[in-house]
């Protein structure tokens, strides 16, 4: 399934971070719904301020997810908040795929790599990012596995969202603007309608991250053929 969501504005290139890896093309990459709001949202916004455009790939429908009382078929409406949440971030292509969600550690990990594969060169992105594995689930662990053969074999950098401390992380500060990206990171988060009973847990988790995300490489510009070193 491929859906195609509304983009912001474009927006000036007046939001510029040292820390901010260079790009141009975004290509996020999630396990399930929600997680390009509440675990990406942040970098997603400081990307987008300094001018890159953002694509998605959603693996799974989700529909394994807790539901919230009134909704029915998971299935068929996690793929349409996504498109919501998308456009609150910014994002201007979105792809959900219907691997089964929470079994994605049981797909070959070659499966995976090559439907990311496919989004890399189908939104021409110069940079991935996910979930990195020692912050997420069994299912971003196998994200993160398949978006690191799909790196290199594209010839683009990965980088993971990340906690803080962890080796080899660096802190981007989103400065003045983290009340800002903070609130449309709710908002995004809130478009997940079926999910609204973890909200409130979710924006607790984004408030005591105040303005700074942690990011780190997965795969390296510098392991990247004819790639340059980007900050970091």
């Amino acid at each position: 399934m491929t859906i195609e969501a509304t983009t912001h504005p474009e927006i000036a290139r007046s939001f510029t971070l040292d820390s901010l890896p260079s790009a141009v093309r975004i290509l996020a990459v999630t396990a399930r719904p929600g997680q390009e709001s509440a675990d990406l949202g942040g970098p997603l916004y400081a990307f987008r301020r300094s001018g890159a455009s953002l694509s998605l790939l959603c693996l799974t429908l989700g529909e394994t997810a807790a539901e919230s009382t009134g909704f029915t078929r998971l299935e068929a409406a996690r793929p349409w908040e996504v498109q919501m949440a998308a456009s609150i971030l910014g994002i201007s292509q979105v792809s959900v795929a219907s691997y089964r969600d929470g079994r994605l550690h049981r797909y070959r990990t070659s499966e995976l790599t090559g439907r990311i594969r496919h989004a890399v060169t189908k939104y021409s992105a110069d940079l991935v990012l996910v979930v990195a594995p020692e912050t997420g689930d069994i299912g971003d662990a196998a994200v993160a596995r398949a978006a690191t053969a799909a790196a290199l074999q594209a010839g683009v950098p990965l980088a993971g969202r990340t906690r803080p401390g962890v080796s080899g992380a660096w802190m981007v500060d989103l400065g003045a603007e983290a009340e800002v990206a903070r609130a449309i990171q709710k908002s995004a988060a809130a478009a997940h309608a079926t999910q609204s009973e973890a909200l409130p847990e979710m924006i607790s988790r984004v408030d005591q991250l105040g303005s700074t995300e942690a990011l780190r490489w997965l795969v390296s510009p510098a392991r990247v053929s004819g790639q340059r070193i980007l900050p970091g």
